[in-house]
């Protein structure tokens, strides 16, 4: 286990030019993942070669560099984590850097079964499970390639783990999986789980739909819902990110809704995330980026990796300008946001 240089010295707080205090990290393990979901990336990917995909060393050195600059919660992601060998060993170590309150993971779920219990025994405490429908034929066309039964089987292993926090997660388009807004909101409720509706994010091209027709806004859903449910408004959390929560009246469930489009959230930002293949994305909406694997693996000590990390934050812009009128402004996929392959966007380095 690497030691911290910076041991015995309380580093700065990072900060970023708006006097935003990053607190959330969130950590992409691999680029690589089981599904194939129409609004996170084409049917057909090139994935990096693993040469250049951090370790799990150089992941867990990075994290508790995060962690001496003040960051308090750190979410484990991808493409899909769980396809990603030595995946519970890497949990367990970031699980104990001293000084961090969260470990999270979002997650397909199709895996999820198998892994829930040595997660949850590893120190992992909350969980993300994407699930945008609960028809097998729309989840098969949503995902192309992932059987809802798996996904199912997670998410009761989940529960059955005794996760302090599980969320799921839905992306409604309109036209092809709206209908399930009563479903999910129905499953979440028996499950006594909570469910977050995130407007679909413009991100790489796709051929599928034409994301400005096929948005669904949170206003819309929430209006949809009340027909059948009091909501009770909760606000934003914002130490575990953007969503806005309504409590289901005489429920255990809370209702989230991330709005990048109809109301940006970036105001209250405290997140940045690191790439599997080792960049510092200060912004979803931006591709400036900051290679820290080249100084990891040259044999920069960690504070030199704080100084770089410092310098970057003052790069992080106000917001990000999200645009459905024409081409994405951002041609990496959602699935890339953690990890790229070279020909899919051009990284702008700082």
């Amino acid at each position: 286990m690497t030691e911290l240089k910076t041991t015995g010295l309380k580093a700065p707080a990072l900060i970023d030019p708006f006097q935003r205090e990053i607190r959330y990290l969130r950590i992409s393990v691999t680029d690589r993942c089981d599904f194939r979901c129409v609004y996170c990336m084409a049917e057909e990917m090139t994935f990096l070669p693993r040469s250049e995909v951090l370790s799990l060393e150089e992941i867990e050195r990075l994290a508790r560099v995060f962690v001496s600059l003040g960051v308090r919660k750190i979410r484990l992601t991808g493409g899909e984590p769980l396809v990603r060998r030595g995946l519970t060993d890497l949990v367990r170590q970031v699980a104990q850097i001293p000084g961090l309150d969260t470990l999270a993971m979002t997650s397909n779920g199709a895996r999820l079964a198998a892994q829930a219990v040595a997660l949850r025994q590893a120190g992992l405490q909350q969980i993300n499970i994407s699930l945008d429908s609960l028809d097998p034929d729309r989840f098969r066309a949503m995902t192309r390639t992932g059987e809802l039964a798996d996904v199912l089987a997670g998410i009761d292993a989940a529960i059955a783990a005794g996760f302090p926090r599980i969320r799921l997660n839905a992306v409604i388009l309109q036209g092809r999986n709206d209908q399930d807004v009563p479903a999910l909101v129905a499953f979440a409720l028996a499950k006594g789980i909570d469910l977050a509706f995130i407007e679909e994010m413009p991100l790489g091209i796709i051929e599928d739909h034409d994301r400005a027709e096929t948005l669904l806004t949170s206003d819309s859903l929430r209006a949809m819902i009340a027909t059948q449910h009091v909501l009770e408004p909760e606000g934003t959390d914002h130490r575990s990110g953007p969503a806005n929560y309504y409590r289901v009246a005489g429920s255990k469930t809370r209702l989230g809704f991330i709005s990048p489009h109809s109301h940006n959230f970036c105001g209250d930002c405290n997140r940045v995330r690191l790439t599997a293949e080792g960049r510092l994305l200060l912004c979803l909406g931006h591709e400036h980026s900051l290679d820290l694997r080249a100084p990891l693996r040259a044999g920069a000590s960690d504070a030199e990796l704080a100084d770089k990390i410092r310098l970057a934050l003052l790069r992080k812009p106000e917001r990000h300008e999200f645009d459905l009128s024409g081409e994405p402004q951002i041609v990496r996929f959602m699935s890339m946001t953690g990890g790229c392959g070279r020909t899919s966007f051009e990284k702008r380095a700082l």
